[in-house]
């Protein structure tokens, strides 16, 4: 099983009892033997590991991002739900070592323990290969999601609003246009209007959102 997960993940263990480590959730130690190493100490050097990778990637890969927009992004990228995410998609959850109530209970595909599993075979990786070998590792997830990120946490109101402004006799506001769908799922359509005239639209679950998706169109619409 563990060479099948050594595969998946372009990274062959020189210490494959680091590895079944990372794999070996705390519940699978307690129903086994009390001494049993399990990964919950791999999964806070992992994290940090994980926070030190990404931070460096943006630091460099967003040169014109000021620091609170990196804080925002790294956050979004190596949050619990992303590392679930990540993990998921290397199908960790099937490799791990669970004791029978999580079994029995849905451990494989709880968020947490896929997240901290996630965090823990980074520092495997790390502590049996070093940096670089961690670091390639986790670049292969944070490359492909980060620019999904990016654009969650741009702020495109204010991006929109700080090229207007340099205009004083410009003004923007925001119109919802439409709703739908029932209270707990509706939806709403806003336009952005530059002096009246219209220059974007966007819709979103929350009015919040739908005039963000309206400025990224704005900002879209002049090239930005």
């Amino acid at each position: 099983m563990t060479e099948e997960l050594e595969k998946r993940i372009g990274y062959s263990f020189k210490d494959k009892s680091i590895l079944k480590t990372a794999l070996t959730h705390s519940s699978y130690a307690n129903e086994n033997s009390g001494e049993m190493k399990y990964n919950e100490r791999l999964e806070f050097l992992g994290d940090s590991v994980l926070g030190i990778i990404t931070a460096d990637y943006l630091f460099h890969d967003h040169e014109n991002f000021p620091e609170g927009e990196l804080t925002k992004v790294r956050s979004a990228l190596v949050c619990e739900k992303s590392c679930c995410k990540f993990a998921r998609s290397i199908d960790l959850g099937r490799y791990l070592y669970l004791g029978k109530g999580e079994i029995n209970t849905g451990g494989r595909e709880r968020v947490s323990i896929l997240a901290d599993a996630f965090e823990a075979l980074i520092a495997a990786i790390y502590l049996d290969g070093g940096m670089e070998n961690a670091k390639k590792f986790v670049l292969d997830f944070i490359v492909r999601e980060q620019s999904e990120a990016v654009r969650a946490n741009k702020d495109y109101k204010t991006a929109l609003q700080e090229i207007i402004q340099k205009n004083p006799e410009e003004k923007v506001e925001y119109f919802v246009v439409g709703e739908s769908g029932p209270d707990h799922d509706k939806r709403f359509d806003v336009e952005v209007r530059l002096n009246s005239n219209v220059i974007g639209a966007g819709s979103g679950r929350s009015k919040k959102a739908a005039e963000q998706a309206a400025a990224a169109q704005a900002l879209d619409l002049m090239g930005l």
